[in-house]
């Protein structure tokens, strides 16, 4: 069997540019960022972006390949994997960004879309947009695991994700650990925010036993998949097929309902190619569709 085949290399992206940081923090304490705490202490955050300068860049790429699969990991970005090509289908199964063009979304600004973006201990994480460490480890077995690793920058806690892919196998592994280093308490949660390509034929993939949504915090409860009256401030009417990508036509999410299943996705009826996501659901116990992306969310816990 051929050995999983790992690339690392310098690749230029184009890439807008970068406004530079508030200089002091204690101004940014108050922002409201999506209904959570802004305060980025004791770091600096960027409050502004660059429209106008744009530029071929260079990145780091590593690239995971073997005969179904090809990944591409983006470390300068928060170790984010960049694409994720189906070499059977032609298909890219997450969103394939093709220029650096950051939003504000981030806990600490600078944020981008595409691909599948590793989260913690809370929200869009501060260091979505900076470096992380790396290691390629490769198995005996023809295996690749390449884990990236940092101490985030507002309680100092470690924390690593490891993407794995093997041999003969069209799918691959993420796995995470998380260790505090202080001497206090501290409260995380771990999600994957995947980017995936959608259009009128793509369809959110709930398990069958799911009989309703609920948007954030359980502000918004209804049927799934068939929603009807309001939902978010959504009106839905008396019944629509919020399964298929093309009848939410305003911003929201839809988290699933509790299961006895471990798996949810993302499937193009047009092209038939899609993603699903399997993971204990004993530990990965969130499943959320929004428009444009799909995201696993384990349980909350704490580090000692």
């Amino acid at each position: 069997m051929q050995k999983t085949i790992v690339r690392d290399e310098i690749r230029m992206i184009p890439r807008y540019g970068l406004p530079a940081a508030e200089e002091l923090p204690m101004f940014a304490e108050n922002r409201e960022h999506q209904h959570s705490s802004g305060n980025p202490y004791p770091c600096r955050v960027v409050t502004q972006v660059d429209r106008e300068h744009r530029k071929e860049h260079p990145f780091r790429i590593i690239t995971l390949e073997n005969e179904y699969l090809k990944l591409e990991l983006l470390p300068e970005l928060g170790g984010r994997i960049y694409t994720a090509f189906d070499k059977r289908t032609g298909y890219d199964f997450f969103y394939r960004q093709h220029v650096i063009k950051p939003a504000l979304i981030g806990l600490l600004g600078n944020w981008i879309s595409g691909g599948v973006e590793f989260n913690w201990p809370c929200h869009h994480r501060p260091s979505t947009f900076m470096p992380v460490d790396v290691k390629i480890d490769e198995a005996d077995d023809g295996s690749v695991t390449v884990w990236m690793s940092e101490n985030e920058p507002l309680d100092r806690m470690k924390g690593m994700v490891g993407v794995c892919l093997r041999p003969g196998e069209a799918r691959f592994d993420t796995r995470m650990k998380v260790y505090n280093r202080t001497a206090a308490r501290h409260s995380f949660l771990w999600w994957q925010n995947a980017a995936v390509p959608v259009n009128r034929q793509y369809r959110l993939v709930f398990p069958p036993d799911v009989r309703y949504a609920q948007f954030h915090y359980r502000k918004s409860v209804t049927t799934y998949p068939i929603a009807s009256g309001v939902f978010n401030g959504i009106r839905f009417g008396y019944g629509t097929d919020i399964s298929w990508h093309r009848n939410t036509r305003q911003p929201t999410s839809y988290f699933c309902a509790s299961s006895k299943y471990d798996f949810f996705g993302g499937y193009d009826e047009g092209k038939r190619c899609g993603v699903i996501h399997v993971a204990d659901r004993n530990v990965s116990v969130g499943k959320k569709c929004s428009p444009g992306h799909i995201t696993s969310y384990p349980k909350a816990g704490s580090v000692r």
